[in-house]
């Protein structure tokens, strides 16, 4: 098991140790049942359905090799290096320079570009970022950020229940009571912190495998590292506006669509692009 897969079993197990002490602490073996079992709806929900909502949700149009005939020959070459089915091929209006893959499984695999990426990478650049796309397919991290989404979700609305519901009933408690009760509420705040900044951390660390992956489908590292770098300065200039929905998908993305003055560090979905085009030029040799 490599470094980074290590890394996220753990971060993962601990983000589900936080679920079931959460639903421990407050209801006990049923409070735990209860978790797994909301924790399991959302994800079922999610597994099967979030492909279709995001591509939905982007207007993206599915193309052929008659609507793009370059993009979609590259894809397919490229699933034949990585030894997977071919993807179904979107593109995203828009001028944001980004991609992302989707789909719960490779066999129903999904890879979308935004018609701004296509306009401004050269083709070696555009196969570093679509390799990377695959590289995600490959390593099932459709899957593995819906259970971790679904698992801090889960988190999140129990700890809300808990909270709400402890701040219209403290008035009615006095003394120790009361006191537990704030140390209960307390707990039901920070929970959910504590699992946003896990889910960060896990989908950092599958970027960067993602990145070592696709550099080895593409076989050049540096056309992902200057991918990266334009895609970086072409989101300063045509980022995506921050809504609700924007912001819950913004970790399928290659890179985050929102100015990077916008989201601090432990709070963003990938990790710094100088860190991934450190590692990419190791990997090509131009770094020790």
């Amino acid at each position: 098991m490599s470094l980074n897969a290590m890394k996220t079993t753990l971060l993962l197990a601990t983000l589900t140790g936080i679920l079931l002490a959460i639903g421990g602490y407050f209801g006990g073996r049923q409070g735990i049942l209860i978790a797994l079992a909301f924790g399991g709806v959302m994800n079922f929900f999610s597994y099967w359905f979030s492909d279709k909502i995001v591509l939905k949700m982007y207007r993206a149009k599915e193309v052929d090799e008659a609507a793009a005939p370059k993009l979609v020959t590259m894809v397919r070459r490229l699933s034949q290096n990585a030894g997977l089915p071919m993807p179904r091929v979107y593109i995203i209006p828009g001028p944001t320079p980004n991609a992302f893959a989707t789909g719960r499984d490779p066999k129903h695999a999904a890879v979308a570009a935004t018609q701004g990426l296509l306009a401004m990478l050269t083709d070696e650049e555009l196969e570093g970022v679509m390799a990377h796309e695959l590289a995600h397919v490959k390593h099932r991290d459709i899957l593995i950020s819906t259970l971790v989404a679904t698992v801090a979700g889960a988190i999140s609305a129990i700890a809300s229940m808990i909270k709400w519901g402890m701040i219209f009933g403290m008035g009615r408690q006095g003394g120790d009571d009361r006191g537990n009760a704030m140390a209960a509420l307390a707990m039901a705040i920070v929970a959910p912190i504590v699992a946003l900044l896990l889910q960060m951390a896990i989908s950092r660390s599958r970027e960067f495998a993602a990145d070592a992956e696709g550099a080895r489908i593409s076989r050049n590292p540096m056309g992902l590292a200057n991918a990266l770098r334009k895609i970086s300065v072409g989101v300063e200039h045509y980022p995506m506006t921050p809504t609700p929905g924007h912001q819950a998908s913004a970790h399928l993305f290659i890179a985050s669509p929102f100015r990077g003055r916008d989201v601090m560090a432990l709070l963003s979905t990938h990790p710094k692009v100088e860190d991934r085009i450190y590692k990419l030029e190791q990997l090509a040799g131009l770094r020790r």
